[in-house]
């Protein structure tokens, strides 16, 4: 074959293969089903492959079709990020991002100022969330979530993976890690619910034994800009992530008393709903925009 496909017959195949409907389908583009079914059985054969099983209800993509249907997905993607940033100026818009409270406030709060500069034509409407298995704002048209990166029904491109660190607000960083965990394992520390575990497994990791029995807590908070704005008035040290605290090392609210370091097997993932409608987008350029200045490294379920 010398030549591609005509559009219309491959944009037919990927809306019915993302609706396993040759009817839905037809409803999104604006066709009859008899017209998509006409341009999937043309496509297939101008390849010499067949796309799809017919079933009695609906169709289901055969090996060769699950194997096309990617590259194709990708080059309606980027047909869509290049005309959205070239030519989405014309006219205002608006994208709906849900993210862990933490995640928005330490990080996007510092780059999206940037994303609005270079496409000031987008409007960004965020929604803060604490716990990844709420249901609110539904309407979000990207999720950003701690966790392992599995959730059903979600497709997770990784954006961070850093190890837990201990911040306080003063200390004399003479002592070393076990010597300082110890005491202050009696004097208490700062907790983040659904991270109990994580004090532990570093005084664990340090050798101190009996570590949960030993260990004092001083306050227990549902997320790390609490916990953050606890240690920097002196309340107690914390342990969070290494991203979530930069800022505050940085600027000396804060200071690393030890060096020892908890290493993250979870991180902050992008998610896209694996959903029959395809993106808007002014989404799929910002995912590509925030993934470029993301550091995506191999990836419990708990918000850091």
């Amino acid at each position: 074959m010398n030549r591609l496909p005509p559009l219309n017959w491959l944009r037919s195949f990927e809306a019915a293969a993302r609706h396993s409907s040759f009817a839905a389908a037809a409803a999104e583009l604006h066709l009859t089903a008899a017209a998509i079914s006409y341009q999937v059985r043309s496509l297939e054969g101008e390849i010499g492959f067949e796309l799809f099983e017919r079933l009695p209800r609906g169709v289901r993509l055969t090996d060769m079709g699950r194997a096309y249907l990617p590259s194709l997905r990708k080059a309606f993607d980027d047909i869509a990020i290049s005309t959205a940033g070239l030519f989405g100026g014309a006219r205002e818009e608006t994208l709906t991002i849900r993210a862990s409270l933490s995640y928005g406030a330490l990080i996007l709060s510092e780059i999206l100022p940037l994303f609005r500069a270079t496409y000031p034509h987008i409007h960004v409407r965020l929604f803060a969330t604490v716990w990844s298995d709420r249901e609110e704002n539904d309407d979000a048209d990207l999720e950003i979530r701690y966790g392992d990166g599995k959730w059903p029904g979600w497709a997770a491109d990784r954006l961070d993976a850093a190890d837990g660190i201990v911040v306080c607000k003063s200390g004399t960083g003479a002592l070393q890690a076990a010597d300082y965990l110890s005491e202050q394992a009696g004097r208490g520390v700062i907790q983040i619910m659904g991270c109990e575990n994580h004090w532990v497994r570093l005084m664990e990791q340090e050798g101190i034994a009996d570590a949960e029995k030993r260990l004092k807590t001083i306050a227990i908070v549902d997320n790390s800009c609490t916990a953050l704005e606890l240690a920097s008035r002196g309340l107690g040290p914390a342990l969070v992530s290494a991203n979530f605290a930069r800022r505050y090392l940085e600027d000396g609210r804060l200071i690393r008393p030890i060096q020892a370091s908890i290493p993250s097997s979870s991180g902050h993932f992008l998610l896209l709903p694996h959903a029959t409608n395809r993106l808007r987008p002014e989404a799929l350029l910002f995912r590509e925009w925030l993934l470029k200045r993301s550091e995506p490294i191999a990836c419990n379920n708990t918000p850091l």
